[in-house]
């Protein structure tokens, strides 16, 4: 998916976001601004969003001298995450379709989103998202492509998500005992997005296969991975895609038996799925 006329404001935009996180005094802050307000003059609309956030956030981190820009929002997002985890665990034991409840979990936990158009809350969501129904919804057959599948992977988004998706890949084992996980992550700090330090401290290493992608994008760029990575890619039965960044990077899909999970949070990303923010997504290609 290449970027968009909308996308443009939107990243700049980001700029004020990383001051507010980072603390930056107003000459800093107008430095990260003027920075990427003079990359976009020259943001190539061939490449995804994610392409050219990674080149944004490399140029404000050097400025910035700081090597994880939202280290500090990403602790906080896991511990708010962590503090749901026995409601969600409740939940679970008294579902009557554990596969479906724990999805919406694992979407539910998408909205935790630093570089979004717009911003939802959390409780709120984890409130809402088990009355509501996928606005795009292949979750049948997702379902059938999962009892069939051997080795699943799945491809995290972000920082607090990611407890999230410890609970998501937790209960597929729980019913599906015989099949193989992985859990791929970035590969070095980019937005608020999970890396290998996160999904460990997490348990990730512990719970399934705990892959680095190798890419230096907010969202799955094939080409950026890791041979590791892309042979894991290829060679799955089932790739599950949480979040807009890899749905940005991956469509159109790069293979067939991809599951796109994700809460719409932008009008560029609606008008490509045909959706609505605010709409939650079980795509399967």
């Amino acid at each position: 998916m290449k970027i968009d006329e909308a996308c443009v404001g939107c990243i700049i935009n980001q700029s004020f976001k990383v001051a507010n996180a980072i603390r930056a005094n107003q000459i800093l802050s107008n430095q990260l601004t003027s920075t990427v307000e003079k990359m976009s003059e020259n943001f190539s609309f061939e490449q995804t969003p994610p392409e050219i956030a990674a080149d944004v956030y490399e140029e404000m981190a050097l400025i910035a001298n700081k090597y994880d820009l939202y280290d500090e929002v990403k602790e906080h997002s896991t511990q708010k995450a962590l503090s749901f985890i026995p409601l969600l665990k409740e939940r679970l034991s008294q579902s009557d379709n554990k596969l479906l409840t724990a999805t919406k979990i694992a979407v539910a936990g998408n909205v935790i989103d630093l570089a979004a158009e717009v911003e939802f809350d959390l409780h709120e969501e984890l409130e809402n998202i088990f009355h509501i129904d996928f606005a795009h919804n292949d979750f049948e057959s997702f379902a059938e492509q999962v009892e069939k599948a051997e080795n699943i992977v799945v491809i995290g988004d972000n920082v607090g998500e990611h407890i999230f998706d410890h609970l998501f890949i937790q209960t597929l084992q729980e019913l599906y005992p015989k099949k193989e996980f992985s859990y791929m992550v970035r590969g070095n700090p980019i937005i608020n997005d999970v890396t290998i330090k996160e999904a460990k401290e997490a348990g990730f290493d512990t719970l399934c296969n705990l892959v680095d992608s190798g890419v230096n994008t907010p969202g799955f760029m094939y080409e950026r991975a890791s041979e590791e990575a892309k042979k894991l890619f290829d060679n799955a039965d089932l790739v599950i895609s949480k979040g807009m960044g890899n749905y940005e990077c991956m469509s159109p899909a790069k293979r067939e038996n991809i599951c796109f999970l994700l809460k719409v949070k932008c009008n560029v990303v609606a008008s490509s799925l045909g959706k609505e923010i605010g709409d939650i997504i079980c795509k399967l290609t």
